[in-house]
């Protein structure tokens, strides 16, 4: 298996959804339209602080800009059968445009950008954590 970065911008096709695994580690999906002519989707996975920020900071409509792994997963369709995805393991991203109406405090331009999470720190076990 090889791993590849990659660096890709688009438009929320959906918005976030946030699950929690068997750890409690929120993990935030979402497809992002890459292709502004025709859908051209690609899904986008982030895990612990990244999915907690990102399923409150990005909604469908947003033009953001993502940054992570390029994988190719397995899911199950709607059909029963197990179909290959290709996604983006997130690592950070960056809204460009929020389709949210601006509050009488922000700006309607606002770019937001969020640090970079290594996954050594979201994967290790709660038996690892140090306090």
């Amino acid at each position: 298996m090889s791993i590849a970065k990659a660096v890709i911008s688009g438009v929320v096709y959906r918005n976030p959804e946030k699950r929690f695994t068997g750890n409690n580690i929120a993990v935030t999906t979402f497809t992002l339209n890459i292709d502004e002519k025709e859908q051209s989707l690609i899904r986008v996975v982030a895990r612990g602080n990244n999915a907690e920020v990102l399923e409150q900071a990005v909604s469908k409509g947003d033009k953001i800009v993502v940054e992570g792994r390029l994988q190719i997963s397995s899911i199950q369709g709607d059909d029963g059968q197990e179909k290959k995805v290709m996604e983006i393991d997130m690592s950070s991203f960056e809204v460009l445009t929020s389709s949210q109406a601006p509050s009488s405090s922000s700006k309607t331009e606002e770019v937001v950008k969020f640090s970079e999470v290594e996954m050594d720190d979201v994967l290790i076990g709660e038996e690892e954590i140090p306090f």
